[in-house]
């Protein structure tokens, strides 16, 4: 090929592009790039067609990026004394830094509903909570646990509160039949995590509750 007509430069394939990314990555995890630069370096590297262009993508990388990179062995390497263990990808530090100010949140605004839940609350168990007849309003809480409430009979059941990764169940106690003449309101404030709260009749709550999966098994058998 004469010098007005260069020989076209060699096309890299996925194992090359892999590489490269490998190498942005531990670069990354090192703190050498941040979490945009990298981004945009990942997408430059995918869309590469030549060597020459993904080796712009790394020029300026030390390399102990590079050494960082390599294929890692089925034994893990022996760590001199003396010297750092790799840090872990930043997408598991972001997730260990996160589950925990989560659960932290749950605890707080559980605890918070929990103490000022006038009716009562369960912790890990399970509870019942009666309602008194003509009482416009109960205040129950629950966290990892059960709470019952029996309403009376006569009454129009409306729901508030919050229930993180739970659930308030209300079947006939919050059913109105169409037509029924107007009920005194009862208004039941549920709020916690990680359980349940049940609203129920007195008829609902003499023959178990709403969880009545299991009898109904027997029944079936």
């Amino acid at each position: 090929m004469t010098a007005q007509d260069p020989a076209p430069e060699m096309r890299i394939g996925d194992r090359e592009r892999r590489a490269t990314d490998d190498r942005l990555r531990a670069a990354l995890d090192d703190g050498v790039l941040t979490v945009v630069e990298y981004d945009e370096r990942v997408q430059q590297c995918w869309a590469s067609r030549t060597q020459r262009e993904l080796d712009t993508l790394v020029v300026d990388l030390p390399a102990s990026s590079a050494v960082a990179s390599a294929p890692a062995t089925s034994e893990s390497p022996a760590v001199s004394p003396g010297t750092s263990t790799p840090r872990p990808p930043w997408r598991e530090r972001l997730g260990r830094a996160v589950v925990p100010l989560v659960l932290a949140g749950v605890a707080v605004f559980v605890g918070g509903h929990l103490v000022t839940a006038d009716d009562g609350g369960s912790v890990f168990g399970s509870r019942t909570v009666t309602v008194a007849p003509g009482d416009p309003e109960v205040q129950v809480g629950t966290l990892f646990g059960r709470t019952q409430v029996v309403v009376p009979p006569g009454v129009a059941v409306r729901t508030t509160g919050t229930m993180i990764f739970g659930s308030t169940e209300c079947e006939q106690a919050c059913a109105v039949p169409p037509g029924a003449p107007t009920q005194p309101e009862l208004v039941v404030d549920a709020n916690g995590a990680f359980g349940s709260v049940e609203i129920v009749t007195p008829g609902e709550a003499a023959t178990g509750g709403l969880d009545r999966d299991g009898d109904r098994d027997d029944d079936d058998d």
